[in-house]
């Protein structure tokens, strides 16, 4: 079974995180941020991936440390679980409309930590929480995942169903990504034999 489970403790946050990559879409997470519980959540449900976040941060200063080192783990757990990524599809995509809101993800996991964000919010905030944040959270977690990640906004108005399409389009990317491809099994799909 892919999983894995990561603790990270800063002057900032505590995080602990567990993650099933072949789960069933199940979640806790409870981050003090109500916004980022409520992506995690759909990412959760959207990926089928089965994920654990507790964390506390010093979200009276802001969400950034918080929203950032959430990313930073799951990315981590992502790596961990993986392992050589060996046997997996490697590439997925999809557009992905909520309501209004039409955005499109594409993911490689090729090993390399790459994050294109064309995604411009027409607000700075949700509630409280900031719009920038998003970007933040996804290049968290590309740099510890080694996964390239593009997301393209092909149409949208409504900032919280923007992020919305972020989030769900990025676990169903990635889902097929990492979904068993039996031609690659016992390989890493490279023609470099390593990712």
């Amino acid at each position: 079974m892919r999983e894995a489970k990561i603790e990270r403790k800063t002057a900032e946050t505590d995080i602990s995180l567990s993650l099933v990559v072949d789960g069933a879409g199940k979640s806790s997470v409870d981050t003090g941020c109500g916004f980022l519980d409520h992506m995690l959540t759909l990412f959760s449900a959207h990926g089928c991936f089965d994920l654990n976040v507790a964390c506390r941060g010093d979200v009276e200063v802001d969400f950034h440390h918080t929203v950032e080192d959430v990313g930073i783990a799951l990315g981590e757990a992502f790596r961990a679980a993986t392992g050589d990524r060996s046997g997996i599809t490697r590439y997925g995509s999809v557009t992905l409309p909520m309501d209004e809101a039409l955005v499109l993800c594409a993911a490689d996991v090729s090993g390399r930590g790459v994050l294109r964000f064309n995604v411009p919010f027409p607000t700075e905030k949700v509630g409280d929480f900031d719009t920038e944040l998003v970007r933040e959270f996804w290049l968290a977690f590309v740099r510890k995942s080694d996964v390239t990640v593009h997301f393209l906004m092909i149409d949208g108005e409504n900032s919280h169903h923007i992020a919305e399409a972020v989030f769900k389009s990025a676990a169903r990317a990635l889902s097929a990504a990492l979904r068993p491809d039996p031609r690659f099994e016992g390989r890493v799909p490279s023609s470099k034999g390593v990712l």
